[in-house]
Order: structure tokens, then sequence, then C-alpha cells
């Protein structure tokens, strides 16, 4: 079983770059030799070029020969099986092959680009086809030895992986990594990892950012195989061969391009064009095999990805099923966890009904207790003012008998009726105060009618347990407060009452005295009239000005009273105010950072409407000269050459050598940084440290 599984393995790297076809169809690689010595005779290779194609040939042949050797040790063709030494050493041996073929095709796409880019002088679009195939050979060689990764969709073997490294190994990349995020269009990692590549490539920094995932093979050992191009040293020679492309000055667009569904074949023929062009007549031989070998190859290629994407399916669909077993099960047990609690919820809501009839019981128990003690409150309020009314009486008598001796004291007649008077209005008082009386015990036993409808009600409502109970207690409370205003109330009327009788023991006082003084004076009488009289004027004026104060504090304690009520009312005002006023410092402070934001962006927009002037002056006033006006640099005046390449700047339009346009600055037309000539660098620099300040 292990040899099986690792023939299985080595076919399955096999298949990723190179496709098993029947031996009928592949040439011999003796037959090659022969055909290729023949045709040397004829015709002489002279371009470098037209040698390495031969050498990537013969190795392409070659591999296919291992190829069908490896295949044979997996049972594709009937061969006995070997030990598993031999199917090690023929895959690395299958291996080297690979990073061979694809290191030679990689020198020839990068030797023919630079040669194209250089024969053309001009910046190179994604339709040049020397650099589609540049891609398509770079891709082959970030695929190759991939592992792959297992996912709950499927099997995943992408070369966007390992790139997404950079990111973290190389600050400088990341505007790449969020500007591939950013594109809609891209949906598959495949997608993602040609328009990094592209992105890399028009950056200059392809070599850079390649090397720096070289030297971190540690990381990149949890992607690839250690028979990958990119752990050997061939990865090291082809990031120095792409060192070369930073001659070349790439305008690839993204947008438009359907980068997720491109298939990437090599395409032999594109390196062999000039001698198709001189000796066609005599190459037509190599090129028919070659043609006719490639058409396999796509052949072969197309089959297989459809058995492997069938095989992918099965297994995506056996990883399914396995899935939703294990979720049935999983909802089989939530379900009876569910019916669990479901039976634990019944008991704790039974106990809950449970309490609340005893609670319910409780506050019914509590609410008997206090109607008994408000009936015993009443009743004591009934003694105390039939107390008070026995009080009245006695003080009727008292009155009646002031009013006899009054009658006899002629002198006094006017004193005694003014007395009478007054005795009177304080009786009247007093009965105005017991008409109160009666109409807050009239109050209370509203109150106590009140609070048995509630506790009638309070016997129907068992549902509304809790809210009832808060408002017995809201309402308990505010009968405590009522029933000590009442005692509050009762307390000032006895003090007033006690008040009532020291003057009329103070008035019988002075009434015993001055009837003595009269009987002892009478003689003196005639003598003293005036006086008295004088007496009684001042005295009498002394009683109306306490009347007018008596009046005064009434209506004091009224207004006071009314004052009291309305500081209640003006309290709730107030919080309310406060709460009113928090809400409106909220939205003031809202509206503040609504207000500061939009200066922000007012200021950025001004910024930018500013850039936009400028950027309409300069393009105005500059134009973008052309590359065959142009034979010097504009500001060191070196004349331009194969080293020494042409390079516009964004800004003013004119032609730089690379020193004199090395700065890179972000402008208003274009959202990343661009090359710019060292005098637009330093007139933009001051500008923008202008509009800072």
């Amino acid at each position: 079983m292990a040899e099986g599984e690792s023939c299985a393995a080595s076919a399955a790297e096999i298949k990723e770059d190179f496709e098993i076809i029947d031996k009928k169809q592949i040439p011999n690689t003796t037959e090659l030799k022969n055909e290729e010595k023949e045709k040397t005779e004829e015709a002489r290779w002279s371009a470098p070029i037209l040698s390495l194609a031969k050498k990537a040939s013969e190795n392409l042949a070659l591999s296919y020969g291992n190829a069908l050797k490896s295949a044979s040790l997996v049972g594709f063709i009937s061969k006995p099986v070997s030990n598993d030494s031999t199917a090690k050493t023929s895959a690395r041996y299958h291996a080297m092959e690979e990073r061979a073929n694809l290191m030679n095709m990689m020198k020839l796409s990068i030797k023919i680009l630079i040669q194209s880019a250089l024969s053309l002088g001009r910046t190179l679009d994604s339709d040049f086809p020397p650099l589609q195939q540049f891609f398509v050979v770079l891709e082959h060689c970030l695929k190759h030895g991939l592992k792959v990764k297992k996912t709950f969709i499927g099997q995943n073997k992408s070369f966007f992986g390992p790139l997404e490294l950079v990111e973290k190994l190389c600050p400088e990349a990341s505007d790449i990594a969020t500007s591939v995020k950013n594109l809609p269009e891209l949906k598959t990692a495949v997608g993602r990892g040609r328009a990094w590549l592209y992105l890399a490539l028009m950056q200059k920094k392809l070599a850079d950012y390649l090397k720096v995932l070289l030297d971190h093979k540690h990381l990149l050992s949890e992607f690839y195989e250690p028979d990958a191009l990119m752990m050997e040293e061939e990865g090291a020679v082809i990031v120095g061969l792409l060192v070369g492309l930073n001659v070349i000055d790439a305008n690839l667009c993204l947008k438009g391009e359907d980068l997720d569904s491109q298939v990437g074949v090599i395409d032999f023929s594109l390196y062999l064009k000039e001698t198709q062009d001189s000796d066609g007549k005599q190459d037509g031989g190599i090129t028919a095999v070659l043609d006719q070998k490639h058409y396999v190859e796509e052949l072969n290629r197309h089959l297989s990805c459809t058995v492997a994407d069938l095989q992918n399916k099965i297994d995506c669909l056996e990883k399914t099923n396995s899935k939703l077993q294990e979720e049935l099960a999983a909802a089989t047990d939530r379900i009876g966890s569910l019916q669990e609690e479901q039976q634990q919820l019944k008991q704790q809501n039974e106990l809950i009904r449970e309490r609340s009839e005893k609670s319910v019981e409780v506050t019914k128990e509590d609410t008997k207790v206090e109607l008994d003690t408000y009936k015993q409150s009443r009743q004591g309020l009934d003694e105390m003012y039939s107390d008070v009314w026995k009080q009245l009486k006695e003080e009727k008598k008292i009155r009646l008998e002031l009013e006899k001796e009054l009658e006899l004291q002629i002198g006094m007649k006017t004193e005694m009726e003014i007395a009478m008077k007054l005795l009177e209005k304080d009786t009247h008082e007093k009965q105005d105060t017991l008409v109160a009386l009666r109409q807050q015990l009239e109050e209370v036993k509203a109150i106590n009618l009140q609070m048995f409808h509630k506790s009638q009600n309070a016997e129907c409502s068992l549902q509304q347990k809790m809210e009832a109970i808060s408002s017995f207690e809201g309402k308990a409370n505010e009968m405590m407060s009522s029933m000590k205003q009442m005692e509050e109330r009762l307390q000032h009327a006895e003090k007033a009452r006690q008040a009532a009788e020291e003057r009329c023991n103070k008035m019988k006082q002075e009434l015993a005295g001055k009837l003595d003084t009269c009987r002892q004076q009478m003689s003196q009488l005639d003598s003293k009239c005036s006086t008295l009289e004088k007496e009684l004027k001042s005295e009498k004026e002394q009683r109306q000005t306490l009347q007018r104060e008596l009046h005064q504090e009434k209506d004091a304690t009224t207004l006071l009273k009314t004052e009291l009520q309305q500081m209640e009312g003006l309290k709730k005002e107030l919080r309310k105010l406060q709460d009113e006023k928090q809400n409106l410092e909220k939205v003031c402070e809202e509206q503040e950072q609504a207000l500061q934001e939009m200066g922000l962006h007012l200021s950025q927009s001004k910024l930018k409407m500013e850039d936009i002037k400028e950027v309409n002056k300069a393009l105005k006033g500059h134009t973008w000269l052309k590359d065959d006006e142009a034979t010097h640099c504009k500001q060191c005046e070196k004349e331009f050459s194969i080293s020494r390449r042409k390079h516009h700047c964004r800004n003013c339009g004119d032609i730089f050598c690379n020193t004199c346009s090395s700065n890179e600055l972000a402008l208003p037309s274009y959202p990343k940084p661009v090359r710019v000539c060292d005098t637009c660098h330093t007139l933009l620099l001051q500008r923008c440290s202008s509009n800072s300040s």
C-alpha cells in the first residue's frame, strides 16, 4: 500500500505540468537527434535563441520518456512494479528534468521579451505575445511542486498562497495586495495571483519580491514540495534573470480582462519565428512534429483536467455526504438536549407559579392587616373628633357665662361685645377646621374604599402579581404619608386649641382682675373714665392689628402650601428639563462632530480642487514629448542609449534619464506614486508644504 501511495504521489506531481500520452504519438529521442543532425548540416543555427529551443525540445522529449516510465510505475502502462528506491530515483530525475526545462524556457522567454521590447522602444501592453508567454512560463514555474491543500470545498492548488507572504515579509508590497483584493472582477486565487504578477512587473520589483520569498524558504516549505523549483537553486537563477526585466516599461490594464478563466499554454512557435521566416522549408519537419506534439499535449491536458475535476467533484460529494450525516447526528443530539431543557423549563415554571401563589397569599394577608390598622386608626380619629366636640360644647357654655358676667358690667359693654365677636370668629374658624377634618375623613374613607377595591382586583389579577405588589407598596407609602400629614394637621389643631384655651384663660383672669378693680374703684371710675376710654381705644387698635396679622399668617400658610405644591411640580419640571438638556447637549455634540467632519471634508475638497486646477494648468501648459523627439536628457543633457533609457516625467511630460527622474510622487491625475523629474519633485514638495501650512 505504501508503494502504491508513493507512486500515486509521483504521478500527481507529473500531472502538474506534463500529461501522459500514447507512445506511438511521441517520437523517440534518437529519431529526433538524427533529424536534428541532418538539418544542422543543411541549415546553420546562428542565433542563441534557436540553440536554447533545441535544448528545451530535447529536455522535453527526455521528460516525456521519464514520464512514461513513472506512469508505468503507477499503472497507466502495464509494466512490472519496481522497488521503492527505483520509484524515488525516477521521481527525482523527473523533477530535475522539469526544473531544467522550466529554467531553459524562462531564459528563452525573458531574452525574447527584452529583445522585442528594445526593438519596439515603447511601453508594453497586455496584448503583447512575448509578454503573455512570459507570464505563462512564470506561472508554470510558480506552480511547480505546489502542495495540494484540502478545504471544505475540495482540493485547492494555487500559487497565490506563497505570494501573499510577500506582504508580511516586505511592507512595500502592501499596495499590490490591497489593489488585488479591491478588484471585484477577480473571484479565484489563480486570477489574483496573475494580477499580483502584473502589478509587480509594472512596479519593476518582481525580482526583489521573489528574492524575499527565496530568502525565507522555511515559510515556502508550507506551500512547496522539497523538489520544487522554488526550493532549489533553479529558483535563485530565475530570480537573477528577472532582474533584467527592470529595463522594460509595462502598462498593463487589469480591468476588463478575464484573468480567472485564462488557460496558460506555452507556445513554442513564438521562439522559432525567425528561423521559420528564413528557413521555413528546411525546418518544416521539426515545426510539424512540434505542432502535433503540442496538439496532443493540449488534448491530454484537457482530458486530465476533466478527469481531475470529476474526481474532485466525487470527493466533494463524499465529504458533503459525511458532513450531512454528522450534522444529522448532531441535530438529533440537539433535539434530545432541547427536549430535556423543555422539561427543566416546565419544572421551573411550576416552581415559579407556586412561589407566585404563595407571594399573592402573603400580600392578601398583608392587605388585610393594613385594613385592620386603618380601621383602628379611623376609630381613634373618631374618638379624637368626639373629644374636640365636647371641648367645643364646654367652650360654648363658658361663652354664655361670660356673656352673663359682661351684661353686669355697664362700663365694659363695648369691650365684651368685641370679645364675643372675637370668640365667635374663633369658633367659626374652629368649625371650618372641623368641616375640613370631616372632608379629610371622607377622603380617608374613599381611600379605604379604593384600597378595598384594589385588594379585590389583586385577587383577580394573579398574572400581574409583581406590578400589583409594586402598586400596593406605592399606595401604602402614599397612605402612610397621608396619615403622617393627618397626624401633623391634628397636632396643629391641638396646638391651636391649646392656644385658644390659653387665650380664654388669660381673658378670664384679666376679666376677673378687672371686675375686682372695678368693684374696688367704683368711686374712681368717674375720674378715670377718660383714661380707660383711651386705653380701650389703644387695645381695640392692638386687637385689630392682631386680627390682621392672624389673617396675614393664614394667607401666608395657604400661600406656602401652594408654593410647596408648586415646588414639587417645579422639581418634576426641572428633572424633565435636565433630561431634555442632556439630550440637547448630546445632539449638540453630535452636530459639532458632524460640523467638524464637514469642515474636514470641505478642506479636503478645496485641496482637491486646487490640485485639479493645477493639473489642468499643467496639462494646458505642458505637452507629452514623443520618444523620437528627444535624444538627450533635458536636465543632464546626456545622450540616450541602451543602458541609459528614456523616462517620461508624469508632471511636465519631458523625457529624462533614470538618475534625473528617480523620484516618485502621488499626483492628482494618478492614484499611485509615479515617476517625476527632480525639478517637478522639488516644486510639488514646496506646494504640498505651503498647502499644509
